[in-house]
């Protein structure tokens, strides 16, 4: 079964059993408000994107499986695109802010993707990329449940996403929590 068949499955009970959590953490490390648009790249119902109204515009749920966008598009100033992160259908410098939560790891080319985020990223902009920490052991079992669950993913630790940013304009860094980690990459200004 593809991957975006699980979440077809999951989209209507989605954030029950992955609720929204609190967004001023991600609101600090996305360096919001900005001046532009906002990308929520693999960002399915979006249960992240909600909370980013006023904070940016206009807010962009990009997300393979329609049936997690359906739910998408049921709040306020979302505008979802069905697409794969691989090849986002939008311009060079597109956005001001990128975000990415919990979805690296269900992409099936994970280069290709943080090439695209990086290419649609405008300079001075700045990609926050959030994932389970692969380094701690409760993150090691649900890689696990995961692949027994046939979900194809690919947890990588966060110094390994932050090697997918080895771009020579980028400044990344990375902040980690009790569960998560954050890989912040900012698109320095070329003179």
């Amino acid at each position: 079964m593809p991957i975006f068949d699980h979440f077809d499955f999951l989209a209507p009970l989605y954030e029950t059993f992955i609720p929204p959590k609190d967004p001023q953490e991600m609101w600090r490390f996305a360096d919001l408000p900005a001046s532009g648009a906002l990308l929520d790249a693999g960002g399915g119902t979006g249960r992240v994107a909600q909370f980013m109204s006023g904070k940016a515009n206009p807010i962009v749920v990009a997300d393979l499986s329609c049936k997690m966008l359906s739910e998408a598009r049921q709040k306020d100033g979302l505008r979802p695109v069905c697409s794969h992160t691989e090849k986002l259908p939008f311009a060079d410098e597109t956005f001001a802010r990128i975000i990415m939560v919990d979805a690296l790891h269900h992409v099936c080319d994970q280069r290709g993707t943080v090439d695209e985020l990086w290419r649609t990223l405008q300079p001075g902009g700045r990609l926050v990329i959030e994932e389970p920490d692969l380094r701690l052991f409760g993150v090691k079992l649900l890689a696990l449940a995961e692949k027994l669950a046939l979900m194809r993913s690919h947890f990588l630790s966060p110094p390994r996403i932050a090697e997918l940013l080895n771009y020579p304009n980028a400044r990344v860094h990375i902040e980690t929590g009790s569960f998560n980690a954050w890989v912040i990459a900012e698109k320095q200004i070329k003179l």
